[in-house]
């Protein structure tokens, strides 16, 4: 099957959202609603579609914006790690100054390797911690929504409370050991990459190149 993928740059650091359906169905899954859910809907009304489910792949106030709204709005259930939880019902002890977003409570709670049927599709959650501890990347149809975890020529800082560089890479390891490289990658920041090309040739990966040699 062909995904439909619609990739939005909302908030004030672009932090991606995907609208994501089969082609032509009536519903949709939105990923990562980070601000402006009145857009989401408005894009969602243009295609025709439905939200049917939220997916949060971590817990980062960039990735949290636009949840309330949009599934108060919706009525969609709101999937999230269970153990992030409380950085998006507390979310405003940890935005930067100045800055006020609405908390929420999600509706499903996920630790990893659940498999999701949402608008048609199957979603197959998978634990990726290392840019946040129970970071969560979501796959279907040849396409994994990897969140902050690999970008294209990048991956997520591991610079952040929380955050841990070994088991970053680890956790890219498991992406390329579990996927095939045509995989398409649709990342929290940036444009679609895929597996295999940052496997030959992002700078940051040069010890897990070496290391599947």
């Amino acid at each position: 099957m062909a995904l439909d993928v619609t990739r939005l740059e909302l908030g004030p650091i672009g932090t991606n959202c995907y609208l994501v359906r089969a082609p032509g169905s009536a519903e949709a899954v939105v990923v990562d609603p980070g601000a402006d859910a009145a857009e989401i809907r408005l894009e969602l009304a243009r295609r025709g579609a439905a939200c049917a489910a939220i997916l949060v792949t971590h817990g980062h106030w960039d990735h949290l914006g636009g949840i309330a709204d949009l599934a108060e709005g919706t009525g969609a259930p709101v999937h999230m790690a269970e153990d992030e939880r409380a950085l998006l019902e507390h979310v405003n002890d940890y935005v930067p100054p100045g800055m006020r977003l609405r908390p929420y409570t999600p509706d499903v709670l996920l630790a990893g390797d659940e498999t999701l049927q949402l608008a048609g599709l199957t979603f197959e959650t998978v634990r990726v911690p290392g840019h946040s501890p129970a970071h969560l990347a979501f796959a279907t149809e040849g396409a994994l929504f990897s969140g902050d975890v690999l970008f294209a020529g990048s991956v997520g800082r591991a610079d952040l409370p929380g955050a841990d560089w070994e088991l970053l890479l680890s956790s890219i390891a498991t992406l390329a050991e579990r996927f095939p490289p045509e995989t398409v990658v649709y990342p929290g920041h940036g444009p679609a990459t895929t597996i295999g090309d940052e496997l030959e040739t992002n700078p940051f990966l040069a010890e897990l190149r070496a290391s599947r040699r």
